[in-house]
Order: C-alpha cells, then sequence, then structure tokens
C-alpha cells in the first residue's frame, strides 16, 4: 500500500526484528510514531534506513536492551526458524526461540501499553500447543504490575490474500493490552474482517523483465517436476494467488515450492545464445516481490537482487500489519488526521 502522511502521530512506538520494514509501514500508515527500530540484519537495516527512517539501529537485540527508548507501544515478528514447518521445530530449544523472552525482558522493563507480535501460523500448534500457550501465560499472568494486572491477550490467523493481495501468507498475530493502564475501560479490540480479493497475480506483474530472471530450457524440466521417490507435489505456474514468499526466492525451487509465470511477452525480446536457451517462464522478480508484500511503489532497491529476495521473504505484509493497526486505532478511540 502507499505511504499515509498525518499532521500528527500517537503513541511512541518500538519494533523489533524489523527486517525491511513490513510491520513498521504498516503502523506508521496507521499514524503510529515509531521512534527505534532494530534488527541484526545489515543488509535489512541498510533498506530500511534508505527507504523508511534513520531510527533503525543495527545489532544483536541482547546487546542493546539499554538503549531503547521509553515507549507505549511494542511491536515485533520475532524470529519465526524455531517455530517453523521448514525448520527442525526446536522451539524455546532454539537460540532464536529464546528471544521471546527478551521481549519479556523490555516488557517488564518498560510496561507498554499494546504489544503486538507475529510469527509463523504453526506457533499456535508447536509442542502440542505448549509453546503457544506458555507465551499467553508469560503475557496474562506473569508480566504483572504493581497492582496484580496482566496483559489481556488475543491472537488470530491471518492470510495476506484476505487482505487485498493476491499472496497467500497465513501468519499468527498477537495483540495484548496492558489491563492495568486499560481497566478503567473496556478494551473492544476485534483482528480486522476480510476484504475482497480484486487483482490476481498476473495483475502485479511487472511490464518489462530483465532476461536474468528466465528458466534456462535445460532447467525447466526439473523446475516443472512433480517430485521423486517418497517426495510428490504437484508442479503448477501461473497461480491466480502467489505461493508464500520465502527469504531463499533466489535459488531454484522446483513449481510445487515457490512461484513461476508464463511471459511470452518479455521472452520475444531476447535472443538465445549458443550455450543457453532460454524459456517462456520466469521466477518472480524482486519487485514483483515487493508488491506481493505490500511494500510501497516509491520503494527504492539499495541492495542486491539476493538481500531484496530475503528480505521480502520475511517481511510482514503491509496491508494486513495497517489493518491491524487500525483496528488498535479504533479499540483505544485514536483520532487521525491525514496531512492534504
Amino acid at each position: 500500500m502507499e505511504r499515509v502522511a498525518y499532521r500528527q502521530r500517537h503513541l511512541r512506538t518500538v519494533s523489533l526484528f524489523s527486517g525491511a520494514g513490513g510491520l513498521d509501514l504498516g503502523f506508521l500508515n496507521a499514524g503510529f510514531d515509531i521512534v527505534w527500530a532494530n534488527d541484526i540484519d545489515k543488509y535489512a537495516v541498510e533498506a530500511y534506513r534508505h527507504n523508511i527512517s534513520e531510527h533503525i539501529v543495527l545489532g544483536d537485540i541482547n546487546q542493546l536492551l539499554d538503549d531503547i527508548p521509553e515507549h507505549e507501544v511494542l511491536i515485533g515478528g520475532f524470529p519465526c526458524q524455531p517455530f517453523s514447518m521448514m525448520g527442525q521445530q526446536l522451539g524455546f530449544e532454539d537460540e532464536r526461540g529464546t528471544l521471546f523472552f527478551t521481549i519479556e525482558q523490555i516488557v517488564r522493563r518498560h510496561r507498554p501499553r499494546v504489544i503486538v507480535l507475529e510469527n509463523v501460523k504453526n506457533l499456535e500448534t508447536h509442542d502440542g500447543g505448549r509453546t503457544f500457550a506458555r507465551m499467553q501465560r508469560i503475557l496474562r499472568e506473569e508480566l504483572l504490575d504493581n497492582n496484580g494486572y496482566g496483559y489481556e491477550v488475543f491472537y488470530k490467523v491471518l492470510n495476506s490474500s484476505d487482505f487485498g493481495i493476491p499472496h497467500t501468507r497465513r501468519r499468527v498475530f498477537v495483540v495484548a493490552f496492558d489491563r492495568g493502564y486499560y481497566r478503567e475501560a473496556d478494551i473492544n479490540f476485534e483482528f480486522p474482517q476480510p476484504i475482497e480479493l480484486t487483482q490476481n497475480l498476473r495483475d502485479i506483474l511487472d511490464e518489462n523483465v530483465d532476461k536474468k530472471y528466465f528458466l534456462s530450457e535445460k532447467i525447466l524440466p526439473t523446475i516443472l517436476s512433480h517430485g521423486t521417490g517418497n517426495y510428490y507435489s504437484r508442479a503448477e505456474i501461473d497461480l491466480d494467488i502467489a505461493r508464500p514468499l520465502c527469504a531463499t526466492m533466489h535459488k531454484m525451487h522446483r513449481a510445487s515450492q515457490d512461484n513461476y509465470v508464463t511471459d511470452n511477452y518479455n521472452r520475444s525480446k531476447f535472443e538465445d545464445t549458443e550455450d543457453k536457451r532460454i524459456s517462456n517462464v520466469r521466477k518472480l522478480t524482486p519487485n514483483e516481490c515487493r508488491k506481493l508484500q505490500g511494500f510501497p511503489s516509491d520503494w527504492e532497491f539499495n541492495v542486491s537482487d539476493t538481500q531484496a529476495y530475503r528480505q521480502f521473504g520475511n517481511a510482514v505484509t503491509v496491508d494486513v500489519a495497517y489493518n491491524i493497526a487500525m483496528q488498535i486505532v479504533r479499540a483505544l478511540n485514536i483520532t487521525l488526521e491525514i496531512e492534504g
């Protein structure tokens, strides 16, 4: 979605594990005032600084705890590999899984009014649901203020394709409100309702595409294969709704795992070389991945294709983040005034 400017912003916000800024852009578009952000990936920080703001800090969050400013809202898509179906699902036994406990430390120190966390949908069912139950118990029963109030927790799995983006991306979102701060009022928060999807993948494809994104005739049969041995998965291309973008899109995956499209128009512009014949099938460009994650049209690429694929594969879809943020705005009865 395109950027939204406001006359005045609300609620000082800190963003953890920001990546290139998908979650941040959604909250900025809902008027939140992001005063500090952090990520450990130098290329993600480079892209964020170039396209969003200088307020992002590079480094290990565990080494920066004393640098985090006072804030009212804490947001973060903490690393998902410990809970992902694509990983070993070690959960809290994985060093990255313990970053939830880093979030707990920050909450104890700063007591934000609102917490918003994002992770893979498998977090809900990891270890028979015990991992997610433990997280909720910490927020509700262990993170208590001096009067014994914890957080009221809401959670739901949302799909990017339900918010105007032709991209299947299911993620669990947790929104928690400080019961001590809001105890005088009912917290009438509801997750956003789905909106009609009015475009498909082909609608967002780039008009002019470089030759380097096309598959060679030699590799095409492997990409389009349904699998071998005990592994079988139907290979499909030219989907209406894209498969989940992944951080390793710069590599060649089978069409059952990644997104490929037929592009006769751009293929017709190129001549084959003696040692390489290209097909009319190509992978998505970084710019198309940008669109499938809802990043604005004025986004400038100042990193390599490999890093851009990684950033969009790891990002929170901006439109989903925005709709959640606007529901928080409505629940807290915040008035927004757009510039212009």
